[in-house]
């Protein structure tokens, strides 16, 4: 299949997919889609929770925060006992406990890194209890927070922006789970492995040894992997391994399966606050910078890789087919892995650390603008609502009128508490990794050198901060260092924007709406999208261009070449 035919199918899947799920999604959060609401009122009994009780911000804040610390205790204690608990046809023992932490945090925070490889250090019990619970659960608190935000949008003179209990029961029952069940299916029917049998061991009569090969629960963890855009996999090699990915067609699905939930919640946006058209213009500045870093990254790997070309024995007539995978080539491949990192999705097809110094530069690109094009389940749009506020304001300076959004008033504490969401994490990622590089612990992890050494600590710590879980694959992050220090940017990543998130919610939801004028700046027009996307790439530009310079940029420089 070309990359061309490819592209097309994948428009077209998510154009028709954006205004009737995102239409979908808005009646379930609304309470309007109840074919599962006798399951659900159990679910809400067992909990104690009041379905028609709504939270402030500082409630739902607080629910989340004791959900997730129960969630990370909850996947700590299974994986560190996990050599006891059943299901474990291999006998793996307990994980330590740094990375037995690192891991519960990732999960928990829908960053899924992994500084393991799965298929030798966990049991199906815990991938299955432990992991794949926290990759339909994160996801939801993800589009929850989001929908929170839309409340404080939408409403007026309201402090109260939803339940959080309530929202995490509905994303799961009615969004994710149906949705990764059908996708599930998809995966297992092309050849996706779907087991409980233990390993498959195959005796090799001619050198007289045993070859073991893994298998499990992968087909519909594989689902939720990409719906969620978790990315964390069974197998180590991720999407790149034929018992994850085994055809053309789950290829497609799974950029499909990343893509539709935070394309699908502009059209939600714009529907519950009564106008399409700002959801779209949102759609747009995502669209743009995601095609503009698919036609760079691409062009860049579809060029020889300078390391080859300098042997000068070798053709490289199909680009740079370095650590790609070959059942796919070169487009496909970037189109993967470009595809999760410009959401917080971080599953891969083929080796980030192989990609070209411009094709690198991409992959971080996508992670240092904040994930917005089109960014995670919930995280993408809660995160472009940030800058779109700070445009906004920069907006309403240029004409000279207190900036409004949708009718309210952006003043000084909405414009602090979204320029505190959008600059976490390039605070985090800066300084955790200026300590990574200035002690031995974090000199000692990179497996290169010079500027691709940089990249490699430099990308493992934007990727966390992100929530996105890819890395560059030449870094030894199982270390206590890496464990902790990035079990810290990855709690800081999600919760560091999450609660001023929900903080602003409720600040906007408490306020009155202001009617529209001939001096109101537009927000539902193309100039307004190309305001968002110059912030986005301004604050991106202004804190990360001197340690990139440093990285990829250098590294091009000194090849001589930008690809």
């Amino acid at each position: 299949m070309s990359f061309a035919i490819t592209l097309l199918i994948l428009f077209v899947a998510l154009g028709i997919s954006w205004r009737y799920f995102g239409s979908y999604m808005a009646n379930v959060y609304q309470g309007r889609v109840r074919f599962l609401h006798g399951f659900e009122k159990i679910i809400y009994a067992i909990l104690d929770v009041d379905e028609e009780s709504e939270q402030t911000w500082k409630g739902y804040a607080t629910s989340l925060i004791l959900f997730s610390a129960f969630g990370i205790l909850f996947t700590y204690l299974i994986l560190r006992f996990q050599g006891f608990l059943p299901l474990n046809p291999l006998h793996f023992g307990s994980v330590s406990p740094a990375l037995a932490f690192n891991t519960s945090v990732s999960f928990v925070s829908n960053t899924n890194w992994q500084n393991y490889a799965g298929e030798t250090t966990l049991s199906y019990l815990s991938q299955m209890i432990g992991l794949t619970v926290q990759q339909f659960v994160s996801a939801s608190v993800g589009i929850g927070v989001s929908i929170a935000l839309i409340r404080g949008l939408a409403r007026k003179n309201n402090p109260n922006i939803g339940n959080f209990w309530v929202d995490l029961v509905r994303g799961v029952l009615y969004i994710l789970l149906p949705i990764a069940f059908i996708g599930g299916l998809i995966f297992v029917g092309q050849g996706a492995v779907q087991t409980l049998a233990g390993p498959m061991v195959i005796h090799d009569a001619l050198n007289n040894i045993n070859q073991v090969i893994p298998r499990g629960p992968v087909g519909f963890m594989e689902s939720i992997k990409q719906l969620g855009t978790n990315g964390g996999g069974f197998f180590n090699a991720n999407g790149a391994h034929p018992f994850e990915d085994p055809t053309a067609l789950t290829l497609i699905l799974s950029v499909f399966l990343i893509l539709i939930i935070p394309v699908s919640l502009t059209y939600t946006f714009g529907k519950m606050v009564n106008s399409v058209k700002q959801g779209l213009a949102l759609l747009m500045a995502m669209f743009i910078i995601f095609s503009i870093s698919l036609g760079i990254g691409v062009y860049a790997e579809m060029q020889p890789n300078p390391a080859v070309a300098q042997s000068h024995y070798v053709k490289q007539v199909n680009g740079n087919m370095v650590g790609k995978e070959t059942r796919f080539g070169v487009p496909d491949t970037a189109l993967y892995n470009i595809t999760s990192t410009q959401t917080s999705t971080g599953s891969v097809a083929g080796a980030n650390d192989s990609f070209t110094p411009l094709g690198g530069l991409v992959l971080l690109s996508g992670m240092m603008l904040g994930e917005v094009s089109p960014g995670g389940v919930g995280s993408g749009l809660y995160t472009i609502l940030l800058f779109a506020l700070i445009a906004v304001f920069i907006g309403g300076l240029m004409i000279g009128r207190t900036p409004e959004y949708l009718g309210k008033k952006i003043q000084s504490k909405e414009v602090k508490l979204a320029a505190l969401g959008v600059l976490i994490m390039p605070i985090t990622v800066l300084i955790i990794t200026a300590i990574a590089v200035s002690v031995q612990a974090g000199i000692s992890g990179p497996s290169n050198t010079g500027p691709h050494g940089f990249s490699e600590i430099l990308y493992a710590f934007t990727s966390q901060a992100n929530n996105n879980g890819s890395a560059f694959a030449g870094l030894n992050g199982n270390t206590a260092f890496y464990n902790i220090t990035g079990s810290i940017a990855m709690i800081l990543g999600r919760f560091g924007i999450i609660i001023p998130v929900l903080a602003l919610a409720g600040s906007l939801g408490a306020k009155q709406t202001v009617p529209t004028s001939l001096g109101t700046f537009k927000t539902d027009n193309p100039t307004f999208t190309f305001l968002v996307i110059a912030v986005i790439i301004i604050i991106g530009g202004l804190t990360f261009f001197p340690a990139l310079s440093l990285g990829p940029i250098i590294e091009m420089l000194l090849h001589g070449r930008f690809f």
